[in-house]
This record gives structure tokens, sequence and C-alpha cells, in this order.
């Protein structure tokens, strides 16, 4: 494997189904959908985050660390499977959670993704911005120092994309998967389709895909920033990923490719979009998506279908990267 050299704690199911979504693509009457089922991954309700926590727990876990922290939104995938890797692996684990989406119900701060970090024995702090990734990510680490001082040994999930990607690891090993069971099935796939928030799952696909020389192209929807502030965070973090892996300088501008068109009105909050994928999902596959990340990606699939971007022939993957706790912080669904 291309992250062979990288220390890694074993969380993830893998690797996860690759199905195919023939109501889905009967209903939209485009190209074929194929859905990777990394909702799968099995720690904690599942998830991207599971691929990419192997890589951090893998130095922690080096690092004898004995608790671990991370910053994220308060319904965080994230934070919810890093709290669940650290009681697997016998660590405490501090979770800040930022204001990132206005206006919420109280199921939004007590249920789904919370409900269950706190069930796991979490320790809880509170951030106020929730577009301060480099405010947040120093509140965590004053924490950090503050339990070194205690005698714990702390170790931070950073969040900014300043740090070193590690999580994208997990992603270089996605795409090497993707490229063994498509051989296996058969099948050449067009395009993939995945979230771009952070960009590490959207950088370590393209890293990985680049470095096996495979030229599908990954086409990232945006959930949290605009396209133009996107491109520039993605294209950065996937040309240091291709360095890691030793294949520095294979990335191109023209691999990076983003779609905010469903984006409005911002990081986990609805519009039609998000609300009719969320519900065809649901009652054409019984397929749960979330809508902060997984449904808006799907939504922004749905977009580009209807738009023409692909043809009827094609096979088109779409990532799933789980979060379904999230929709029970979003009783408007249902209502």
């Amino acid at each position: 494997m291309l992250t062979d050299k990288f220390p890694r704690a074993v969380l993830a199911h893998t690797p996860t189904p690759v199905e195919r979504l023939d109501n889905l693509s009967d209903e939209l009457g485009g190209p074929k959908i194929w859905i990777k089922r990394d909702d799968c991954t099995g720690l904690a309700f599942g998830g991207n985050k599971a691929r990419q926590l192997e890589y951090y727990f893998g130095e922690a876990v080096q690092d004898n660390a004995d608790t671990i922290l991370i910053t994220s939104a308060v319904q965080s995938n994230y934070s919810r499977t890093a709290v669940a890797a650290a009681r697997k692996y016998g660590m405490d684990a501090v979770v800040q959670q930022e204001e990132r989406v206005p206006d919420r119900p109280e199921e939004y701060y007590k249920s789904g993704n919370p409900y269950l970090s706190k069930l796991m024995g979490a320790h809880i702090l509170s951030y106020p911005e929730g577009e301060d990734e480099e405010g947040a990510d120093k509140a965590v680490f004053e924490q950090a120092e503050k339990l070194r001082a205690q005698g714990k040994t702390p170790y931070v999930i950073p969040l900014a994309g300043t740090h070193i990607p590690l999580g994208s690891l997990g992603y270089v090993d996605c795409a090497e998967e993707i490229l063994g069971q498509i051989k296996a099935m058969d099948i050449n796939i067009d395009a993939i389709i995945c979230a771009s928030g952070s960009g590490t799952t959207h950088a370590g696909l393209v890293a990985g895909l680049r470095a096996m020389a495979s030229d599908i192209p990954v086409y990232g929807i945006c959930v949290r920033r605009d396209k133009i502030s996107q491109i520039s965070r993605v294209f950065e973090k996937t040309g240091k990923v291709a360095d890691m892996i030793g294949h520095k300088g294979i990335i191109k501008q023209d691999d990076i490719w983003l779609d905010d068109s469903v984006l409005s009105p911002g990081y986990g909050q609805l519009n039609d979009q998000v609300t009719e994928a969320i519900d065809l999902a649901a009652k054409c596959e019984g397929l749960l998506v979330d809508p902060v990340y997984t449904g808006k990606a799907l939504a922004g699939l749905i977009e580009l279908v209807r738009k023409g971007q692909f043809k009827k022939d094609q096979n088109i993957m779409f990532i799933h990267t789980g979060g379904a706790p999230a929709l029970f912080g979003y009783p408007e669904l249902v209502e």
C-alpha cells in the first residue's frame, strides 16, 4: 500500500461494499449510479472518519497518548467517531464543540452526534466561533497543555489546513480499494463524487488515484466554503498528501474540481435541493444521508445529472461518507 510507512491503528471495517443504486438511477433517468458504502466502516455508526482517524490514532498510540482532543461542529461525525476510537484504545476524549450552524432547535444540541459523544463519556467544551479554525485549534492545544501539566499525555487532532493531513491517508487507502473493487467487478467508473468540507477525504482520493495512475475525475461538492476558497484549500492539501506518499508534483490544478451550487445558505443548513436528496435517498433506496455532508453531496450529484454533466451510459460512483446520526438534529425533515 502507498501508506505502509505510516503508523496506523485499525478502526474501520474495510473493504466497504460497492453497490448499484438502481432505483435512484431510474428516478433520475441519467447515468448508472454506484455507491461506495463508507457509512459501513463499523465504528460507532461508521462513516469516513474511521478511515481518517486510523492514521491519527496510529501516531497517538505510538506516542503513548492517554487523551485525545478534537474540535469540530456540534453535530460532528468526526468528534463522535474520535470519541469511539479513543474508547476502543483505552483513552479519554475531550470534544470542543464549535457554534457553526445558527438558529437550530434543542434537538440539534442534545441528540444525534453530541448525544453519542456524551454517551461514550467525552468531556465536552464549547467554542463560540464557527469560522475560526486557527482559533479553535489554539484553544484545543491550550487545553492539551493544561492536561500535560496534570501529568497526562494528550494528542490533538487538528482542524486547520495548515497541519499535516494525516487523515487523508485513509482515503489514499480507499482509492486503492476502489480501483481493486471495480477491476474485480469489471466496471469502468467515469467519475467519483464526494462531499468536500475539510478537504481531507477529497484530497486523499485524488492523490491516491493519481499515484495509482488512474485519471478518474473526482467531483467535490462544497459543504462549507465557496468553490473558489475550496479549490485553493483542496489543491494545497492534495499536493501535501501526494508528497507524503512519495509522489511529489503529480497533482495538477485541473485535478481539483469543485461545485458550490447546493451550498447556500451554508454549512449544516437545509435548502430545497438537500431536502429533496435526503427524501429521494430514503424513499428510493432506503438509504439515510445527512443534511451536512452526504445529503449535500448527493444533492450536488443530482444537480449535475440534471444539468447533463454525465452521459446516460456512464457509471458514476458516489462516496457515502456516513453521518446518519446528524439526522436526529433536524426534526423539521419529517414535520
